[in-house]
């Protein structure tokens, strides 16, 4: 796989996977949604960084446009791009849980639609979608995020079936707790977009926002991601899924070996 393309390379995965792949000679386009955060990618080194908001069709059209352009194929395609709206689910309005799904997976699905006719052309392809545990399980006031996830893994699974005799791979990415600012933007969402004060669970949104930080076990960097990325883009035979931290192991086998009631028990714990 010599190029690839990454939504979302402003900070945190992306600009780490960005970083990583183009180290070992892979040729890289990183994409942010702000034209600032474009520059910066740019002042790095990214002389291929452009600007993309995957909300909008045009703008994907565009870069997949400039890419053939300068590589006449579009090797790999790294949807990454993604926040998460934090809160209660009686306590996001619709308005914002749509907001969620018009990033997370709508723009990843129109992504991926337009990329794929150039792969199909082109005989191969990778297609890389970012999940995360919390498309196998859910947590306390992560519902937004979980929703949108979990039709992520809706999506890509139903694709596999539909590349099959193909050697186009989607391949699914179930992050754990890694490091990032996502925690920062999920609480800024919580601020922003919920009634903390008339709110049944105000205490409990309060001392989420007053922790320093997460304390979700088994934390790791983002070069954890990089690097499955990087074997899934060298691989003539990607695996389907990928679980990404101990996190992602321990509760994926617990969803699948547990009762629901027993896990939700596990689950209440930890949220």
């Amino acid at each position: 796989m010599g190029n690839v393309v990454i939504t979302g390379c402003s900070s945190g995965i992306g600009l780490a996977t960005a970083h990583y792949l183009k180290e070992r000679f892979i040729t890289v386009y990183p994409t942010a949604r702000k034209a600032e955060d474009v520059e910066k990618l740019k002042a790095m080194g990214f002389e291929n960084a452009m600007r993309l908001d995957v909300t909008k069709p045009d703008e994907i059209s565009a870069v997949i446009e400039a890419v053939l352009e300068k590589e006449r194929t579009i090797d790999a395609w790294f949807n990454n791009a993604g926040y998460g709206q934090a809160g209660a689910i009686e306590d996001v309005e619709t308005k914002y849980l749509r907001e969620q799904f018009e990033t997370n997976v709508f723009g990843l699905h129109e992504c991926t639609r337009q990329v794929i006719p150039v792969m199909r052309k082109q005989g191969y392809g990778r297609i890389i979608q970012h999940s995360s545990v919390l498309g196998l399980i859910s947590l306390f006031g992560r519902g937004a995020y979980n929703a949108s996830k979990y039709a992520i893994e809706g999506l890509t699974d139903t694709l596999r079936l539909e590349l099959a005799g193909t050697d186009i791979h989607a391949v699914l990415l179930n992050t754990g707790p890694i490091t990032s600012h996502f925690r920062q933007t999920a609480m800024r969402k919580l601020r922003e977009n919920v009634d903390i004060e008339h709110s049944f669970f105000k205490e409990r949104y309060r001392k989420t926002l007053e922790a320093k930080k997460s304390n979700v076990p088994f934390n790791e960097g983002p070069e954890a991601v990089a690097k499955i990325v990087h074997e899934i883009l060298l691989s003539p035979k990607p695996k389907p899924r990928y679980y990404i931290t101990k996190a992602t192991t321990l509760l994926g086998f617990s969803k699948r070996v547990l009762s629901t009631t027993l896990l939700d028990k596990i689950l209440r714990k930890i949220g």
